[in-house]
């Protein structure tokens, strides 16, 4: 029975130390999307386009983010467009793995880089730099699909940028 008893309390205690692990490691991706990102968003996907680039050799995707909430950088307009490898042209399709990829009417948080060349903007650290946002159907908040509040979410990208 002692034995057990040590079992369970081992594993509870390594379960414990995991999730804390995990959470910490979060929080510092997140610190570090929030320093190295130009522009912090909320927002909702309105359009999403894909084509060819100049040479037809690769497919591109243009989505355009209806903003929410600009956390970070300048943004005159109330949309963005972000562009990201991958698509369907015709009955041709790429998939890049690691890249985001984004649906009409999907709500979003984006941590994005401007290119210097084109000025257009690319979600910084693959598919880490777009966190979709939902509706937790019990208590109506938005979340992310790990079940974190959003508001508590933009709350530390908040703090990290202040912390710069």
């Amino acid at each position: 029975m002692i034995n057990s008893y040590k079992f369970i309390f081992s594993w509870v205690l390594i379960s414990v130390l995991m999730i804390s692990a995990f959470a910490q490691s979060d929080s510092f991706i997140i610190k570090k999307l929030s320093k190295k990102a130009d522009v912090i968003l909320t927002g909702k996907v309105t359009k999403k386009e894909s084509s060819w680039n100049t040479a037809k050799t690769r497919i591109y995707t243009k989505a355009t983010v209806q903003v929410d909430e600009l956390l970070k950088g300048n943004n005159s307009q109330n949309y963005v467009e972000i562009i990201y490898p991958g698509g369907e042209v015709g009955d041709v399709g790429e998939l890049y793995t690691h890249m985001p990829k984004f649906d009409k009417d999907e709500e979003v948080l984006v941590f994005l880089k401007q290119d210097k060349k084109t000025s257009a903007y690319k979600v910084l650290n693959g598919e880490a730099g777009k966190i979709t946002v939902q509706e937790d159907a019990k208590t109506k908040e938005k979340v992310t699909s790990s079940n974190l509040r959003i508001k508590d979410l933009k709350a530390q990208i908040k703090g990290f940028i202040h912390e710069q």
